[in-house]
């Protein structure tokens, strides 16, 4: 990967997490130690759900909404998760308390679907139950991303239709973005721009995708896109601010001549794009995009206080 670039995902240096404890289906063990099956369903196949979450001040923001897109997504694929919610929270407490973390922690929560006994794809061969591992990082955005933004590169490599993959899936197999950011990177950009199987623009390979234009908030309609937590707080906030929001179709002559534009991800909030295929988006000044990095500041913070 070029030395220049940059990803939502990126994070200050924090030396802590060189010595984290990863939870693996109840134990706490170093993370050098932390070790699945090479026969494990996750491993062979790519066949499990995962989900994204940050504690702050003790709380984990927007857990019900994290938790209900995971569980359906398991629902969907027949994947049985092993424990409730209550049960999901209290393997994510003691992981922090192993930790001693309490905010500014991003969290990854992997299930799969367990140990095969023959390396084949058939769900039955998983016998032994779900694997769950869960990383926690001392973890906060970079801050450089805020004022210099994401340059953006559209590629072929589209969000595909429902009955292919379903975007809506938090699926271990993400060959599919793999594939968008490798294209992005050879076109000189960091993150790759998609498209939906219309030609219409959807998200990037790692988050949802927003413009502003003439001060209305546009995103996708959400048909090809990962249900984003994030995302729809975003069009939650804009709504009970009247900040004007449509989830609408648009191509990308609109997304060249935004005035501003941004990604949404559990991890970075609210990300600036500054560039689109080399284009520049808008003057550099972001407005629409800094009320809203406010307001979502402000309910993180009523809702982990």
């Amino acid at each position: 990967m070029s030395t220049d670039t940059q990803t939502t995902h990126d994070a200050e240096e924090d030396a802590r997490n060189r010595d984290i404890k990863i939870y693996v289906n109840g134990d706490l063990v170093h993370r050098d130690d932390a070790k699945v099956s090479v026969y494990d369903s996750g491993f062979m196949l790519g066949d499990g759900m995962w989900e994204g979450m940050r504690l702050y001040n003790g709380t984990w923001a927007f857990f019900d909404e994290h938790m209900d897109r995971f569980f359906e997504s398991c629902k969907a694929v027949s994947l049985d998760v092993g424990m409730d919610r209550a049960g999901i929270m209290d393997a994510l407490q003691k992981t922090a308390d192993a930790n001693g973390m309490t905010t500014d922690v991003h969290c990854r929560l992997m299930l799969t679907r367990g140990v095969k006994v023959k390396p084949f794809q058939h769900p039955s061969l998983s016998r032994t139950g779900p694997t769950m591992v869960i990383i926690m990082e001392h973890s906060k955005p970079a801050t450089a991303l805020q004022s210099k933004g994401i340059r953006l590169a559209t590629v072929p490599q589209v969000r595909g239709l429902p009955m292919s993959q379903d975007a809506k899936y938090n699926s271990h197999s993400k060959l599919n973005c793999v594939i968008a950011c490798l294209q992005a990177e050879q076109a000189g950009a960091d993150e790759g721009l998609m498209l939906d199987p219309h030609g219409f623009v959807n998200t990037t390979n790692a988050c949802n995708f927003f413009i502003v234009r003439k001060g209305a908030v546009w995103t996708s309609t959400g048909d090809y896109c990962m249900n984003g937590v994030t995302r729809q707080k975003v069009i939650d906030l804009c709504r009970a601010n009247e900040i004007d929001v449509h989830e609408r179709n648009y191509s990308l002559v609109d997304a060249y001549g935004a005035d501003e534009a941004f990604l949404t991800g559990t991890f970075g909030a609210q990300t600036p794009v500054g560039e689109i295929d080399g284009k520049p988006i808008g003057d550099g000044n972001r407005p629409v995009t800094a009320r809203i990095r406010a307001l979502y500041k402000e309910l993180v913070e009523a809702h982990t206080a």
